[in-house]
């Protein structure tokens, strides 16, 4: 695995001071003592650390359009399974802050665990058959802890706008039913998969993959353009696209499909026949690492 993995009890570099300065706060008593004194609108990126450019455009997006900007760093527990990799997930938050810092961002919220979650806490947000499909099919409870985590995080941050990567489509999904179940008055943002060169998408679990593992990664990205190319020349069947997707990741040796789905981009139900809005999206092993990526057909084909 690349990157290190930040042990909690390391000290952090001191930051802010001065008005202009970033504030780096870890208790929620600290940020609702600065969320008083910020400028209206306020635009909030929450992550789990470890960023890349995928997360610095999406803070690059909330500086552009609102008078201050906030972004979370807090590796989730609730959200990773027993056998996946909560304590091996690569954290670097003096990195982070230096990163945070160049693009201007006003608050950076880091809380410990009990913060979030206090003793006792037991409160649950659930997102019904949305949270059941694709992701939460293969990671049972992730949803729940994406969804009450986020609904945590709005409540304390209190945003006018949240910035999220299309990347991760479902969880983008989910919280725009959350926020519009609970008639949260903010508005969640989508912000383009930012890619690499060769079309990989960005990501933090991209650290895992040995050099052999990164190259054959790149199929991801090119089954996706598959299934848009056959849709644009003319091809509706959705199984005749899940097939040839197939067949195209098959031809990497470390590749291992969990799921292919091509679903309605707002109900993820599985779709029969192609028709606009598609989500295309798939859960990939690369040797041991999981990655995930999609795309939403555009475009009405060849009739």
């Amino acid at each position: 695995m690349g990157g290190r993995v930040w042990e909690e009890k390391e000290p952090l570099k001191k930051w802010g001071g001065a008005d202009n300065i970033m504030k780096v706060v870890e208790t929620v008593a600290e940020l609702s003592q600065l969320r008083g004194k910020m400028p209206e609108p306020v635009g909030f990126v929450p992550t789990m650390g470890y960023l890349h450019e995928g997360h610095l455009v999406l803070v690059r997006q909330a500086r552009a359009e609102n008078a201050s900007v906030a972004v979370s760093i807090f590796v989730n527990p609730t959200q990773f399974g027993p056998k996946e990799d909560f304590k091996q997930y690569p954290r670097d938050p003096q990195r982070d802050l230096a990163l945070l810092e160049g693009e201007r961002t006003d608050v950076v919220f880091m809380p410990p665990v009990e913060e979030i979650y206090p003793p006792g806490f037991n409160s649950w947000v659930e997102v019904g058959r949305l949270a059941e499909r694709l992701e939460g099919a293969s990671r049972p409870g992730h949803f729940r802890g994406v969804a009450t985590v986020v609904a945590r995080l709005f409540d304390l941050v209190k945003p006018d706008r949240a910035y999220f990567g299309q990347k991760d489509a479902q969880q983008l999904i989910v919280i725009r039913k959350m926020a519009a179940d609970l008639a949260l008055s903010l508005e969640v943002i989508a912000v383009p998969t930012v890619r690499e060169a060769d079309g990989l998408a960005m990501s933090s679990r991209n650290t895992y993959l040995n050099p052999e593992e990164r190259k054959q990664a790149v199929v991801l990205y090119q089954a996706l353009t598959l299934a848009q190319k056959l849709y644009a020349e003319g091809e509706k069947d959705a199984g005749v696209i899940r097939q040839q997707m197939t067949a195209l990741i098959r031809k990497q040796p470390l590749a291992d499909i969990d799921y292919i789905s091509i679903a309605h981009a707002e109900t993820l139900e599985e779709l029969d026949v192609v028709r606009p809005p598609a989500l295309v999206s798939m859960a990939v092993r690369i040797g041991w690492t999981r990655l995930i990526d999609n795309i939403v057909v555009v475009g009405q084909g060849k009739r």
